[in-house]
C-alpha cells in the first residue's frame, strides 16, 4: 500500500510540475505541441489532435495540431499545418464534446453505440492506412467554464504496443491535465491575438504587412529552425526553447516600419535609391523598440528586426553599427556569415520566400519552380547554405504553411 501510495504522489508531482511549466511556454504553436505530447504521454497514446474554437466563428472549431508515432516519424511534417474546420454539433466527436462540454470515451470509434449522436468520420483512416480504435476526447475549459478547444487523444497502447481502451483514471487525469492546459492555452490565445493586433497596426501603414503574411514567416522559420537544428544535432530541450520563441519573435521582424513614412511604405511601384536609403532604417527603429531587453523573447526579437535583412556575403543592411540608439546612426559594412545570428539567418530566407511567393502590388506572385530557383542560387550569396538545405528539406511543410495562412481576399496585394 505504501509504493501505491509513494507512486501516485510521485506521478501527482510530475502533473503538477507539467503543468506549471506549460504557463512558462509563450507561442500557442509550441504550446499546442507540448500539451498533445504530455497528455500522450499520461495515457500511453499513439496518436491525437488538438481543435480550437474559432476566435472569429465561435460555432467552428480549427484543427489546430497533430501528432501520430506511427505515421509521423519526424517532428517537421505538413499535417500539423492542416487546414481544417469542424462545425459545433453533436454530428462529430470533438464536436459533440465542445457542444456539451461533456468528455467522451470510445474503445472502437469504429463500433459506436447506437443511442449517440455522433459519429466518426473514416477519411483519414482510409486516404493514410492507420486505424484509429479508442479515443478519448474531452473539453479544454479554463476556470470560467470557457471551452477554449478539444484535445483528443487517440490509441491507448499496451506495454506490447497493442491498441487497448483508455482507462477511467486515463480520463480522470486528463480531464484534470486539459482544465489546467485551458488556462495556458488561454493565455497563449491571447498573446498572439495582441501580436497580430500590432500587425495590423503596421497593416495600416504597410500593406505588405498583413497578419497571414506575419504568421507564415513566422510558421516558415520556427520549422526551418527545428530542422537546421536537428542538423546541428542541438538537444530537445533547447530546440523546444528556442522555437517557441523564434515563432515570436519572428512574427515582429518588420515592426520598425511603423516609423517609415506612408509615401515610401505605400507606393505601389519599386523605391528609388533614396527612398529604399530610408527605408533601410526599420530595422534600426524595430530594434529599437526592444531597449532595455528583459527577457529572452526581447533579445531575440531585436536581433531579427536588426539583421533578418543582412545577407551571408556581406551585402546587406543596415551593416555594423556602434550604437542603434545614437542620435545619428549611419549604416555600416555589412555583416556576414557567422556575424549575422542564427535567427536572423533563418527569418532573411522566410521573408524573402513569401515574398516571391506572393502577391505584390509591384509584381505577380512568382511561380514556385522560379522562386526555388531563386532560392537556390542564393545560397551562400544572400542565404546561409546550411538555411537552404533545411529548408528544402521541408519544403512539402513549407507549402502546407503557405497554404493554411491566406491573405483575406479584401486584403491589400503582398
Amino acid at each position: 500500500m505504501d509504493k501505491e501510495f509513494d507512486s501516485n504522489v510521485n506521478a501527482l508531482n510530475s502533473l503538477l510540475t507539467i503543468i506549471e511549466q506549460l504557463g512558462h511556454i509563450k507561442d500557442l504553436d509550441a504550446l499546442l505541441d507540448r500539451v498533445l505530447l504530455e497528455a500522450r504521454q499520461l495515457t500511453n497514446a499513439d496518436a491525437g489532435s488538438i481543435f480550437l474554437v474559432d476566435s472569429m466563428h465561435n460555432n467552428l472549431l480549427n484543427f489546430s495540431y497533430i501528432h501520430n508515432d506511427t505515421l509521423f516519424t519526424s517532428p517537421v511534417n505538413k499535417y500539423i499545418y492542416s487546414s481544417q474546420t469542424l462545425p459545433i454539433n453533436n454530428k462529430s466527436i470533438a464536436g459533440y464534446v465542445a457542444l456539451t462540454g461533456k468528455p467522451v470515451v470510445l474503445n472502437d470509434v469504429y463500433d459506436i453505440p447506437a443511442d449517440k449522436p455522433f459519429g466518426f468520420n473514416r477519411a483519414f483512416d482510409i486516404k493514410s492506412g492507420y486505424r484509429t480504435k479508442s479515443v478519448m476526447a474531452v473539453p479544454l475549459k479554463t476556470s470560467r467554464d470557457k471551452i477554449v478547444g478539444v484535445l483528443e487523444i487517440i490509441n491507448a497502447l499496451s506495454a506490447g504496443k497493442e491498441v487497448v481502451s483508455f482507462t477511467e483514471t486515463d480520463e480522470l487525469v486528463v480531464n484534470y491535465f486539459a482544465n489546467n492546459a485551458a488556462v495556458a492555452i488561454e493565455r497563449a490565445m491571447m498573446t498572439r491575438e495582441t501580436i497580430l493586433r500590432m500587425v495590423k497596426m503596421c497593416e495600416l501603414r504597410d500593406p505588405k504587412e498583413t497578419g497571414a503574411h506575419v504568421n507564415r514567416v513566422a510558421a516558415y522559420s520556427a520549422e526551418i529552425y527545428q530542422k537546421w537544428a536537428l542538423n546541428k544535432g542541438i538537444g530537445s530541450d533547447e530546440i523546444k526553447k528556442t522555437k517557441d520563441l523564434l515563432r515570436i519573435a519572428a512574427m515582429l521582424h518588420d515592426l520598425g516600419k511603423v516609423g517609415i513614412s506612408d509615401v515610401i511604405l505605400k507606393k505601389p511601384g519599386k523605391l528609388d535609391d533614396q527612398e529604399f536609403a530610408i527605408m533601410k532604417f526599420h530595422c534600426i527603429l524595430g530594434a529599437r523598440f526592444f531597449e532595455n531587453s528583459t527577457s529572452d523573447l526581447d533579445v531575440i526579437s531585436a536581433e531579427i528586426a536588426l539583421n533578418h535583412h543582412e545577407r551571408w556575403d556581406g551585402q546587406g543592411y543596415p551593416g555594423k553599427i556602434d550604437n542603434i540608439y545614437d542620435n545619428e546612426v549611419h549604416l555600416g559594412v555589412g555583416k556576414k556569415e557567422g556575424e549575422i545570428p542564427f535567427s536572423a539567418r533563418i527569418v532573411a530566407l522566410a521573408d524573402v520566400y513569401d515574398a516571391l511567393i506572393s502577391r505584390r502590388a509591384y509584381k505577380d506572385a512568382f511561380p514556385e519552380e522560379k522562386t526555388l530557383e531563386i532560392i537556390k542560387q542564393e545560397s551562400a550569396k544572400h542565404f546561409d547554405p546550411e538555411v537552404v538545405e533545411a529548408f528544402l528539406a521541408i519544403y512539402e511543410v513549407i507549402v502546407a504553411i503557405h497554404a493554411k495562412y491566406q491573405d483575406e481576399p479584401s486584403s491589400s496585394p503582398g
